[in-house]
């Protein structure tokens, strides 16, 4: 196929620096240490927010925040239709709204409807350079080519394809499990996307058939599911998805083979925080909280008497306001009441404003002023840094702490679709609840602003080229560039 040094992205569902810095050091992951050691690393990429795989995913590929891609998490409610958007929580949230319909909003919806039209994909700008790529294991996958997918006849029933079958854009290159596969006998143990064995050997066969396009991005997901029982120091993960890059790795001649044939990328979508172990102390009920309103029922359509509907996303959460006579404040007072809700954010206006149930004061703030901060973004504020843990400087230079980009992302989720609406974020060691949302005590959760879960490693290795800023938004143009001026050269 192309000419081109392939570029092969490996994303790592909740691949942490602490962890993964560890794993290396005590020799668990050899594969790792030896892109690190033959490449550059990054322990500080900052995720997109909230932090959930869907809202992440888009970001890497369209190289913007959900303002622009307009995929908000994943849970979500479509003010337009009176919907909940839900690709796949906990199974008793699921199955309450209905799984056909949280299958088709995944496998569907979410690509032909939700991901912004304005927006484009790092699959659709390679296509427009007449250079291939390949999703293996993304449910963000939007590209160019039209592709015919197809629902086994035995899982046919929990979709609402016709004969099991659709048509949509992919790259040219696609497997998602059981509904597309490069190997024709390959098998997969789960339903929907392939486990991290599945995803290793599509990667190898596209490898072993000379077959590998201009760019190639791999999700290994499993690792997730043992974080939120196991905690965030889990090491026998990486040790189990390092064995997955050697044997990759291992296709070729020697390992340095393989950074001089292709440009290697390995990096973590998102971090988790540790979750505390007591029930009422570190699981906020929001419904609780907000008890004295009539909040909808999600195993039913939102009746008109309907007041509030929540929308959890692990430790951060949507709360909308479909009643129109009830005040924003009455609710951001009730919130407030909690202190172990560190960030309350709605808009007025222009402006987005923050307060805390941890700390007094308000911010308010919109883009474009006398602010400046370290991603060379310019903001206009007024009122307590502290809520946001900014750091200003007398010279109006501004820094994150424990929220990084906080500004921006803050800003991205409110103006991520229509309504009205307020985000809360957890603080650490607490999670979100509502009606069947499933939490996790005794464990670890993802979903808020906090560094801990927006702080993730990168590693690449195979060319000297580096991102512009420490960001998934700004790997799109990163791989780009690095595309592009091979094609030229």
């Amino acid at each position: 196929m192309s000419q081109l040094k392939p570029v092969i992205l490996l994303n790592i569902d909740s691949l942490m620096p602490e962890p993964l810095e560890m794993a290396v050091q005590t020799g668990r992951a050899p594969a790792l240490k030896f892109l690190i050691e033959n490449g550059s690393y990054f322990s500080n990429m900052v995720s997109s927010f909230p932090t959930m795989s869907v809202t992440i995913d888009s970001s890497l590929l369209t190289g913007t925040y959900a303002d622009k891609h307009r995929v908000p998490g994943l849970n979500w409610f479509d003010d337009s239709k009176k919907e909940i958007i839900n690709y796949g929580t906990g199974f008793r949230e699921t199955f309450r709204l209905g799984i056909r319909r949280s299958v088709h909003n995944m496998l569907y919806r979410l690509n032909n409807e939700h991901l912004s039209s304005k927006v484009t994909t790092i699959f659709e700008d390679l296509a427009s350079m007449g250079i291939p790529s390949a999703s293996i294991n993304s449910f963000v996958y939007r590209g160019n080519t039209p592709k015919r997918l197809h629902v086994p006849r035995l899982f046919s029933t929990l979709t609402r394809f016709e004969d099991g079958e659709w048509i949509t854009n992919t790259p040219p290159i696609f497997s998602l499990g059981l509904f597309s596969k490069l190997r024709p006998w390959g098998y997969t143990p789960q339903i929907a996307a392939g486990s991290d064995k599945y995803t290793t050997r599509e990667l190898q066969h596209l490898i072993r058939k000379n077959n590998l396009p201009g760019f190639t991005f791999c999700i290994f997901q499993d690792m997730d599911f043992r974080i939120h029982f196991k905690g965030p120091m889990d090491i026998k993960g990486i040790a189990k998805i390092d064995r997955e890059i050697q044997k990759i790795l291992s296709m070729y001649s020697s390992w340095k083979e393989a950074l001089n044939r292709n440009v290697w990328m390995v990096m973590g979508d998102n971090g988790h925080s540790s979750t505390g172990t007591k029930y009422r102390e570190f699981i906020i009920d929001l419904r609780k909280i907000l008890k004295e309103y009539r909040i909808a029922r999600i195993q039913r359509k939102v009746h008109e008497k309907d007041q509030l509907v929540l929308c959890v996303n692990q430790r951060m959460a949507y709360i909308y306001l479909l009643d129109k006579n009830l005040s924003m404040s009455s609710i951001i007072e009730r919130l407030k009441s909690d202190q172990r809700i560190d960030i309350i954010a709605w808009k007025e206006k222009d402006s987005v404003h923050i307060a805390s149930g941890m700390k007094e004061g308000s911010l308010h703030y919109c883009p474009t002023g006398e602010y400046t901060d370290v991603y060379n973004q310019s903001w206009r504020m007024e009122g307590n840094h502290d809520l946001l843990d900014l750091n200003v400087t007398n010279d109006k230079k501004l820094s994150y702490g424990d929220y990084p980009d906080a500004l921006a992302r803050v800003y991205s989720a409110l103006h991520s679709h229509s309504g009205r609406f307020i985000v809360v974020n957890a603080k650490p060691g607490c999670d979100f609840k509502a009606q069947s949302t499933p939490f996790h005590l005794s464990g670890a959760a993802h979903g808020s602003l906090h560094k801990q879960e927006s702080l993730v490693p990168l590693v690449i290795a195979g060319t000297t080229e580096k991102p512009t800023l420490p960001r998934h938004v700004d790997m799109k143009e990163f791989i780009l560039r690095i595309v592009s001026k091979q094609s030229k050269s």
